[in-house]
């Protein structure tokens, strides 16, 4: 991966409880790693020689929007020009699953239109993820 070139961001409805952002995150963070092990550091050793598992090498800025507004961006990622970014969306039907084998029987009966997007994350080349996300501000407590 170019650093120079490439973004990863993640917006997250600014709305939801401080617990449920967090979880989305690291929902989305957890996906994002299997697909792009390669942005994953080396691990790394302090003073004493204790190890460190590796994280990403680059800042991924949690912005902040709303149910909307991710669902506009979902939307926009189908155009041709986004074809080829990473996505990880997180839904409400999602969260609302107790295993995973539940929320492919679920997933089998809603569009894509009747999801509620509590989070999305991207990444590829700067200039298209900046594209989607323009100025969105910094997610904040």
């Amino acid at each position: 991966m170019d650093l120079q070139n490439e973004k990863c961001v993640m917006v997250i409805d600014e709305n939801l409880p401080l617990d449920i952002i967090a979880n989305t995150a690291a929902i989305m963070v957890i996906t994002m790693g299997k697909q792009m092990p390669e942005v994953v550091g080396a691990d790394v050793y302090d003073r004493t020689g204790n190890e460190h598992l590796g994280i990403i090498e680059f800042p991924v800025p949690i912005l902040k929007g709303n149910g909307e507004v991710i669902k506009t961006i979902r939307e926009r990622l189908h155009e041709p020009e986004f074809s080829n970014l990473m996505v990880v969306d997180f839904s409400d039907l999602a969260q609302g699953c107790k295993t995973y084998d539940e929320f492919i029987e679920k997933m089998k009966d809603v569009s894509e239109t009747e999801l509620n997007y509590w989070g999305i994350a991207i990444c590829g080349a700067k200039k298209k993820v900046n594209k989607l996300n323009g100025s969105m501000a910094l997610l904040r407590n």
